[in-house]
């Protein structure tokens, strides 16, 4: 399915090589910015937290952040490289393939943050070993959402990194510099290889399943059990954590 995260590769391929694509104009630099916030967008929505209905407004609050911070750094850096007299048109259109990179990984800060604050208000459920239900901790909230940032800044550096540097390298080849139309279809599998190694990377930064100490939180928390350690979930790269389905007693695994 295209917003499942079986689905997130193939379906996010053909936007990163977008992305990536140089002399970028204005237009296309916001267009490509655009379709992959609403890709995230989408699979945020399909990996959502369905156990614990979450209003309209907050899916598009996380949205709309995502792509004004996206397409505004995004269009800031290009103009200032385009500014930057000191570089050489190659040296330009070099540093011009890693702006994808900060505006992405901003956007996904963003939309980590706006669509997920409610739980630093409310706090999120922290289980004994048994997987009793101990309470709702606001710190293992902010833990949560720190590895869930930092996960989500994590997965599109190899995406949008490696691929300029490759084909940089590859474009003095030969082969790619007398037949340029297979520049598309290689840089295409480059990033391709990239999204391949970054996606289980990322997810297996940090534990679904995170533990931590009862003495770090707060202490009718810690009051509340004898475990030394109680486990809260992190939550996926997308922006809601999930959460175990009445009736099961297992976690979700992503494979």
């Amino acid at each position: 399915m295209p917003f499942r995260m079986s689905g997130y590769i193939p379906f996010g391929t053909p936007i990163v090589v977008g992305l990536l694509l140089p002399n970028q104009t204005l237009a296309s630099t916001v267009f490509w910015q655009w379709l992959n916030q609403s890709h995230n967008a989408c699979v945020n929505y399909a990996n959502r937290n369905a156990t614990k209905p979450s209003p309209a407004s907050k899916f598009i609050q996380g949205y709309l952040g995502a792509v004004i911070s996206a397409v505004s750094i995004a269009v800031g850096l290009n103009v200032l490289v385009q500014k930057a007299n000191k570089f050489t048109p190659a040296t330009r259109l070099l540093v011009q393939r890693f702006v994808p990179f900060p505006a992405v990984a901003s956007a996904n800060i963003c939309n980590v943050v706006l669509m997920r604050y409610g739980e630093l208000e409310e706090g999120i459920d922290v289980l004994d070993g048994d997987g009793n239900l101990v309470g709702s901790s606001k710190i293992a909230a902010r833990h949560a959402l720190l590895e869930t940032a930092l996960t989500r800044v994590v997965l599109p550096m190899p995406i949008l990194v490696l691929p300029p540097i490759v084909m940089s390298m590859l474009e003095k080849t030969a082969l790619l510099q007398a037949r340029p139309r297979l520049l598309l279809p290689v840089q295409s599998l480059v990033c391709l290889a990239a999204f391949g190694l970054a996606l289980p990377l990322a997810i297996s930064l940090f534990p679904q399943m995170s533990e931590i100490e009862t003495s770090q939180l707060e202490p009718e928390i810690a009051r509340a059990t004898s475990s030394r350690t109680v486990v809260y979930n992190k939550g996926l790269i997308t922006s809601e954590p999930w959460w175990p389905l009445p009736g099961y007693s297992s976690w979700p695994v992503v494979a």
